[in-house]
C-alpha cells in the first residue's frame, strides 16, 4: 500500500529520496532547480507560488510525486487563463486559490507527474491525481491545472477527469545534422542567406562569444547574468520573479546541466548573455539580457549558438521558450504543447471547454498556413500536421 503525503517544500522530501524519480531529460524537475526556487524567495508569498508536492511513499522509498503549487494568481505560467478568472469573478465566484502542476516561470514541456521506474505509471499517476483533487477540495480550489505536460501523459489526465488544451511554441528539431552548415543547407536560399548575414554581423562586431558549462561557470557569472536578466525585465516592464540568490544557487548546484553563452567586449567585459538548461536529449533556452546593443546579437546568443550546441551534443530538440514567431524563419517549427485542466463549476466548465475547442481549431488553421511557408526545402525537415 502506498502512502500519500503532501509536502510544502521539496526539502522535506530530501535529495536522496528524490534521486532517481526525476526524468534525466527534464532539468527543471531536478531537485537542485526546485530547491533553488524555494531557498531564493522565487516561490512563496512574493510571487504567489506555494509549493505543494504530492508524494506517494512506499515505506521510505518515494514511488511517485506530482510537482504542484497552490496559486493565488496566474502570473508566470505562460498558459493564460486570465479570461477564465474574469469569468469566475463576473459570476460571483472565486477562481483563486487554484492547484497548478507546473514549473514556476518555465514554459517548457516535460513530466511533472513523476513515477519511479519499477512502479506502474498508470496506477501511481492515478493515485497522485486523486490526491491532487482531494487537496484542491480541501483548499477550496475550484480548479486544477497541469501545464506543458508530455504528449504521453495526456491519457492519464483524461482518465482523471481533466480536459486538454492545445497551445503551441516554436521548436528546433535535429534532423541528424552533422554541423550548423548542414542545417542551413536544408533551408531555402533566402532563409539561409538571412541567417548567414546575421551571423556575419555578430562576427564583425567588437565582441567575442564564449560558451560555458560545468566548472567553467562561476559565482561571478551568476552575478553578471542577474544584471542581464534585469535588463530584459526593465525593457519589458516585467516582474523580476528570479532573484540574485536563485542564479547563484542554480549555477553552483547544477552547472553540469547549464549552458551559459556570454558576449564580451574587446576589454573582456561581459555585455550580454543567454542561459540554457539541458537534459540528455533536449536543450531549453530560458533567459537572456544585454547591457549593450549589437545588431543580431540576440539571434546569435539565443538561437544560433543553441543550435550549434544541440548539434554537437546530438540533442533531439531545442526549445527556445515561449512565443516568438520570428523563430520560424530561422528554422524553428511550430509544435503543439499541451495542458490539462479541471474546472468544478459545471456551467463555467462547459463554456471554457467550448472555447478550448475553438482554440484548437484556430491552431490547426494557423498550422495549415505555416505548412505553406516552410523555411526548409522540399527535401528538408518539414512541418507536420498537429494531428499527424
Amino acid at each position: 500500500m502506498l502512502r500519500v503525503q503532501i509536502h510544502n517544500s521539496i526539502r522535506e522530501i530530501g535529495l536522496p529520496a528524490w534521486t532517481g524519480i526525476a526524468d534525466p531529460g527534464f532539468p527543471f524537475c531536478d531537485y537542485h532547480f526546485l530547491a533553488a526556487l524555494e531557498t531564493s524567495d522565487c516561490v512563496g508569498r512574493r510571487t504567489g507560488w506555494f509549493p505543494q508536492f504530492i508524494c506517494a511513499w512506499d515505506g521510505a522509498e518515494l514511488a511517485g510525486a506530482l510537482v504542484a503549487y497552490l496559486r493565488t494568481n496566474s502570473y508566470g505560467e505562460y498558459i493564460f487563463d486570465f479570461a477564465w478568472a474574469d469569468a469566475f469573478q463576473r459570476s460571483g465566484l472565486a477562481y483563486y486559490p487554484k492547484v497548478t502542476s507546473a514549473i514556476p516561470f518555465t514554459p517548457a514541456t516535460g513530466p511533472k507527474l513523476l513515477v519511479r521506474p519499477g512502479y506502474d505509471e498508470a496506477e501511481v499517476g492515478a493515485l497522485l491525481l486523486e490526491a491532487s483533487a482531494a487537496a484542491a477540495a480541501q483548499s477550496k480550489s475550484g480548479s486544477e491545472h497541469a501545464l506543458f505536460i508530455p504528449e504521453a501523459h495526456r491519457e492519464l489526465y483524461l482518465q482523471a477527469g481533466f480536459f486538454l488544451r492545445d497551445s503551441y511554441q516554436f521548436h528546433w528539431r535535429n534532423d541528424g545534422y552533422a554541423s550548423f552548415a548542414d542545417f542551413t543547407a536544408r533551408l531555402k536560399s533566402k532563409r539561409r542567406k538571412e541567417i548567414m548575414r546575421e551571423r556575419a554581423q555578430v562576427a564583425n562586431a567588437p565582441v567575442t562569444i564564449k560558451r560555458l558549462t560545468g566548472p567553467a561557470i562561476t559565482r561571478e557569472h551568476a552575478k553578471q547574468f542577474y544584471e542581464f536578466y534585469l535588463s530584459t525585465i526593465d525593457k519589458r516592464s516585467s516582474f523580476d520573479y528570479l532573484t540574485p540568490d536563485f542564479f547563484e544557487t542554480a549555477f553552483a548546484d547544477m552547472s553540469d546541466k547549464i549552458l551559459l553563452v556570454v558576449a564580451e567586449d574587446l576589454s573582456g567585459k561581459p555585455v550580454a548573455g543567454a542561459l540554457y538548461y539541458f537534459g540528455d536529449k533536449v536543450l531549453f533556452g530560458r533567459n537572456w539580457g544585454c547591457l549593450e546593443e549589437f545588431k543580431s546579437l540576440h539571434f546569435e546568443l539565443c538561437y544560433y549558438q543553441g543550435i550549434e550546441f544541440a548539434i554537437e551534443k546530438g540533442f533531439e530538440r531545442f526549445e527556445a521558450g515561449a512565443q516568438g514567431e520570428h523563430k520560424f524563419q530561422r528554422g524553428f517549427l511550430p509544435a503543439l504543447t499541451y495542458s490539462a485542466h479541471k474546472v468544478e463549476h459545471p456551467g463555467l466548465r462547459q463554456a471554457i471547454c467550448d472555447h478550448v475547442v475553438f482554440e484548437a481549431k484556430e491552431i490547426r488553421r494557423i498550422f495549415a498556413a505555416y505548412l505553406e511557408h516552410s523555411p526548409f526545402k522540399a527535401s528538408g525537415d518539414q512541418l507536420r500536421s498537429p494531428d499527424a
